[in-house]
């Protein structure tokens, strides 16, 4: 194998893979640099500086794999990397330890009024007691999201004495006790705590997470910590909470654009901002790069890698069943995480007919991978869904039955909550994905791309059309309707087709009309 090396890597990992492939090293190329030379290599490996275009990897046919040595992949083009078939493979958890010791002091360093206090006093001045701190000990510490650098976060501020409470969905009740983590909503936590951490990838769901409304649910003496994503957070309105002193502080690691010379933030008293050094350790560096060395020479030797972030490799006696369903075993994936309540236990996925003869493996991926693509750092694959769901004490159980009553195949996935069960099941017709099941009803959904409002309600006359006008007078179009009924005059469950999304004013209009029990809109 000929390896090129795009971005500085450690010492160790170049040597690592001097062991098992020629290796070359030439960094700072752009673009046009790359594409005479790529074609020449059978593996690249990069940081965050090189941009691996489609281009560059139409040029590269002889890749078969592009290492990312870090989280993001956002420099890589994935999808001319899968369409190519060569596997993207990154580090996710190289820099955990370093991210999660980053926070922990921005956190000492805002109780402490560490950073002013330092340019205070070398700028000749000693004012002690305008410098006053609190202590840690005792303090509520609210971790949003638990993934891998919100739980060693927790883990380490637990010899501090500080109570910890916690908001992710999508971890079990277990593992959140074993970390000494009380689950909690997401006001409570707000509502609750001294400081506030946040660890979530930045989704659709996440960006913009902390406005005004959730600020203005924060104590006045309270700080928040951001290592994770700059546009989770709305930095005009936190500057602005800050400067008015509706909250005590906060410390600013990610920005929305970077690098960063001009923000809000820069500029407010009570603000810590650092320029992205989550990862910045000697440690995380090395633990990255000998990482995707290792991951390089596993693909090298027929291996596949710990951490692959694209398609999974389907072989071609299974393609023509297990292809189609991929899909669906996505899209049911993304349809629970949407209409779950409550936190998650356990996902059980179910197989029947020709499906059940296959190696499920791949579809159970693909179900894994939808229900937690909005909150988990790392993508999940065929290659790391038990690891993914292992971490966040998700139980899986898997079922398989040869028969199938009314299709050929059929995928569903049942998640159970503190609140209950939630149930979709999916199948392929006429090459296209159909959602068949939710929860006790049986219906045909096509799942085109939008938003879809799911509605519990009585079957009963005139309600539908009193749904139907709450939509018309927000002018928003239904392009499909579905109704399923367990009886006449029984339970029953509406699904509309909507071309934008409803409002919380709206969808509160319709949980207004008599008989109707919920209303929840979900985006495919």
């Amino acid at each position: 194998m000929k390896v090129l090396v795009s971005d500085p890597l450690s010492e160790e990992a170049v040597k690592r893979l001097r062991e098992h492939a020629e290796v070359d090293v030439k960094t700072g190329l752009k673009p046009e640099e790359l594409i005479p030379i790529i074609g020449d290599y059978d593996a690249l490996a990069v940081r965050s500086q090189t941009q691996v275009t489609a281009e560059v990897i139409k040029a590269g046919q002889k890749l078969q794999i592009i290492g990312r040595a870090g989280v993001g992949i956002d420099n890589i083009d994935v999808e001319a990397a899968t369409q190519q078939g060569i596997i993207v493979v990154n580090a996710p958890t190289g820099n955990t330890v370093s991210a999660a010791e980053h926070a922990i002091a921005l956190m000492f360093a805002l109780a402490r009024n560490i950073p002013r206090a330092n340019t205070s006093l070398k700028g000749g001045e000693w004012r002690r007691s305008e410098f006053m701190g609190t202590e840690l000990r005792g303090k509520t510490l609210g971790l949003i999201g638990l993934g891998n650098v919100g739980s060693e976060v927790a883990r380490r501020v637990r010899g501090l004495e500080m109570k910890l409470i916690g908001h992710d969905p999508f971890v079990s009740d277990e593992y959140a006790k074993k970390l000494q983590v009380e689950l909690v909503p997401m006001e409570q936590l707000l509502k609750a705590s001294d400081f506030i951490s946040l660890h979530l990838p930045l989704t659709p769901q996440t960006k913009g997470l902390i406005g005004a409304k959730e600020l203005a649910l924060i104590k006045p003496t309270a700080r928040i910590i951001n290592t994770a994503r700059g546009a989770l957070i709305d930095e005009e309105v936190l500057a602005n909470a800050v400067k008015e002193k509706k909250i005590a502080g906060a410390a600013v690691d990610v920005f929305p654009k970077e690098p960063a010379t001009e923000s809000p933030l820069f500029g407010v008293d009570n603000i810590i901002v650092t320029p992205h050094l989550g990862a910045s350790t000697t440690e995380a560096q090395v633990l990255a790069s000998t990482d995707i060395a290792e991951q390089i020479i596993d693909v090298a030797q027929g291996k596949l890698p710990r951490y692959a972030v694209n398609a999974a490799f389907i072989p071609p006696e299974m393609l023509s069943v297990l292809a189609p369903l991929m899909n669906v075993a996505s899209l049911i994936g993304r349809l629970v995480s949407q209409l779950a309540e409550g936190q998650m236990k356990a996902i059980k996925i179910s197989y029947d007919g020709e499906v059940s003869e296959c190696d499920t493996n791949v579809l159970k991926a693909a179900v894994l991978g939808g229900l937690l693509e909005n909150v988990s750092e790392e993508r999940v694959t065929l290659v790391n869904a038990d690891l993914v769901a292992s971490r966040r004490g998700l139980k899986v159980v898997e079922k398989s039955e040869a028969t199938c009553e009314n299709y050929a195949s059929l995928v569903t996935a049942e998640a159970t909550t503190s609140a209950g069960t939630t149930t979709v099941a999916g199948t392929v017709i006429r090459n296209e994905p159909h959602i068949v099941q939710v929860n006790n009803y049986w219906m045909d959904i096509v799942p085109t791309r939008g938003y879809f409002l799911f509605a519990d309600h009585l079957d009963r006359p005139g309600l539908i059309g009193a749904v139907g006008k709450v939509t018309g007078d927000a002018d928003i179009n239904i392009s499909a309707m579905h109704v399923s009924r367990l009886k006449p005059r029984g339970k029953a469950l509406m699904v509309l087709a909507l071309d934008e999304p409803l409002t919380e004013a709206q969808k509160k209009k319709i949980l207004a009309i008599p008989n109707v029990d919920s209303a929840k809109v979900v985006k495919l």
